[in-house]
């Protein structure tokens, strides 16, 4: 998770929320991302989605089975169905995002019935810092 804080920070930096993610597959990380939906102009191009097109590009395979994503905030419901999609087996998050968030916070996504594929989820894990560096971005924003 100390990685894809750095991540964040370097979406802080560019003046994008600062959410920064990554694979990991086998003890290695195969993909890397941070929000740039400003950067790139592209409203998929947030950390957790720029994280799994890395991984399935290095990987060869859309799927990444047995992969873990970290992720400094809780996804929304389009990242939600691209872990469903490329069939992550675990979930790692720190914030909560009670606007957006679609997997405790809002419409449990990955909990709902029908949805083919299920993904382990753990939560908290450098809450703290992730939440004091997104209140630290809005507040700058909101000068």
């Amino acid at each position: 998770m100390a990685i894809a804080m750095n991540l964040a920070a370097r979406a802080f930096s560019k003046n994008e929320v600062p959410v920064g993610a990554l694979v990991v597959l086998g003890n290695k990380v195969v993909g890397r991302g941070y929000n740039q939906s400003i950067t790139k102009v592209d409203p998929t191009a947030h950390a957790e989605i720029l994280a799994l097109r890395q991984a399935a590009r290095l990987v060869g395979n859309y799927r990444l089975t047995s992969a873990t994503l970290y992720s400094t905030l809780e996804p929304c419901a389009m990242c939600a169905g691209a872990l469903v999609w490329a069939r992550i087996s675990t979930l790692v998050y720190s914030a909560k995002d009670p606007k957006a968030g679609a997997i405790d916070s809002n419409i449990n996504l990955l909990k709902r019935d029908g949805i083919n594929h299920k993904v382990s989820v753990v939560s908290g894990i450098l809450e703290d810092q992730s939440v004091d560096l997104l209140q630290r971005f809005f507040k700058l924003r909101r000068k």
